[in-house]
C-alpha cells in the first residue's frame, strides 16, 4: 500500500515547487516516517537553489536521499525530524532525525534514522545535522585547554562550532562576523563577539565559516605563528584568492580543510557516522542552541521562501519548516 506525500523539488535554478508523490509501505528493515519539522541550512541549500554546485562536485555533494541530479531538477535537503508511523516496535511512535529532504512522509532503512533523546525537543532537533558538522570540525581542529580561538563567520555552522567551543575550559574565544546582528546570537550562546576589525589576534586556532575570501584572509591575519585555520566554508563554483606571500611561510601558518562527509581521523578510533550523529543529538539538550533557529514557515511556503532566503531578504541561520497539523506550532516570517 502506498502512502500519499508531498515533496519540495528544485525545478530549475532559482525556482522550486511542491510535487505530489507516493511512498511505498516500508519493507522489512525500514521505517515509515511522518515529518514534523525540517530545516533549511541557508548556506548550502541556497547555493544548491541557485545552481552553484560545480560539476566536479556533483557526486560529492549528493545528499543521502537526494533524488535527481544537480543542477536540477533535484530534491535536496538533510535536516528532517519526524515520528515513526510504521516499522519495528522499538521505533514505532519514536521521534527520529534523518538526513532526508523536505517531504511530508518517507520510508528509509532503520539505520538511516537516529532516535531523538527525550530531553531534546523535536523543534530543536532539526539542528542535528549542523551540530554534527561542528563536532567533526572540532575533532579535526583539536582545540586544547588554554587555546586562543576565533570562529570567523557567524552563520549556522560557525555558530554551532562556537556553541560547542564555549563548553571547553580555559579558552579565549570570540565569534567574529561583519553583521552586528550576530552579537545577539553570540550573547545567547555565551560567546564573546567582535567585528572583523576589532577581533583579537594571536590565535592558536581559527575556524573559518564565512564562505568569503575576505573572511578567510582575516582568519589568516588573526593567527599567531604556527597557528592553524580550519576551513569549513563551502564555496561552490567560486574561486578564492589567498595572501600566501607576506608572512604566510615565515610564520609557518596552516590552512586545513574539514568536511562532514568523512568522520575525522581526530575522533577516537572506532567512532563512526552513527556515533557522531548520536553525540550531536545529545549535545542538543542545551536550550541555548535555540538561538540558531531564526524563523519558521509552513511547508507549503517553501517555493516562495527559498528565493527570499537566497537573496538575504529573509535573514536566517537555520530556518525551520513546519508540516501543518503534523507539527505542534508554526509561524510565518
Amino acid at each position: 500500500m502506498n502512502h500519499p506525500a508531498r515533496a519540495f523539488w528544485l525545478r530549475s535554478p532559482g525556482h522550486g515547487e511542491i510535487r505530489d508523490t507516493a511512498v511505498p509501505a516500508p519493507a522489512d528493515g525500514e521505517v515509515l516516517v511522518r515529518t514534523l519539522y525540517s530545516g533549511v541550512s541557508r548556506g548550502t541549500e541556497t547555493l544548491v537553489f541557485g545552481g552553484g554546485v560545480p560539476h566536479s562536485q556533483h557526486a560529492v555533494m549528493r545528499a543521502p536521499f537526494q533524488e535527481g541530479d544537480f543542477p536540477a531538477p533535484v530534491k535536496y535537503g538533510y535536516l528532517n525530524v519526524g515520528v515513526v508511523e510504521e516499522g519495528p516496535a522499538s521505533l514505532t511512535g519514536r521521534t527520529v532525525f534523518c538526513l532526508y529532504p523536505h517531504q511530508t512522509r518517507y520510508a528509509v532503512p532503520v539505520n538511516a534514522v537516529t532516535v531523538v533523546p527525550d530531553r531534546v525537543p523535536a523543534a530543536r532537533a532539526v539542528l542535528a545535522g549542523t551540530v554534527e558538522t561542528a563536532v567533526n570540525a572540532l575533532w579535526d581542529a583539536g582545540p586544547r585547554i588554554g587555546d586562543r580561538v576565533a570562529v570567523v563567520g557567524g552563520g549556522m555552522v560557525g555558530c554551532s562550532v562556537a556553541a560547542l567551543l564555549a563548553r571547553f575550559p580555559g579558552l579565549r574565544l570570540q565569534l567574529v562576523d561583519a553583521d552586528p546582528a550576530r552579537r545577539a546570537t553570540a550573547d545567547a550562546l555565551g560567546v564573546d563577539f567582535a567585528a572583523p576589525e576589532d577581533a583579537l589576534d594571536g590565535c592558536d586556532l581559527v575556524v573559518h565559516a564565512s564562505a568569503t575570501e575576505r573572511g578567510l584572509t582575516r582568519a589568516l591575519e588573526l593567527l599567531a605563528p604556527e597557528g592553524t585555520v580550519v576551513e569549513l566554508s563551502w564555496y561552490g563554483d567560486r574561486r578564492v584568492t589567498l595572501p600566501l606571500g607576506e608572512g604566510f611561510h615565515s610564520r609557518r601558518l596552516t590552512v586545513r580543510s574539514s568536511q562532514v562527509g568523512t568522520v575525522s581521523p581526530g575522533a577516537r578510533p572506532g567512532r563512526g557516522y552513527a556515533d557522531r550523529m548520536a553525540l550531536a543529538l545529545e549535545l542538543l539538550t542545551d536550550p541555548a542552541l535555540d538561538a540558531l533557529i531564526t524563523g519558521e514557515s509552513p511547508f507549503e511556503e517553501l517555493p516562495a521562501l527559498l528565493p527570499r532566503l537566497a537573496s538575504g531578504e529573509v535573514p536566517a541561520l537555520c530556518h525551520r519548516v513546519s508540516y501543518g497539523e503534523n507539527s505542534p506550532t508554526r509561524a510565518t516570517p
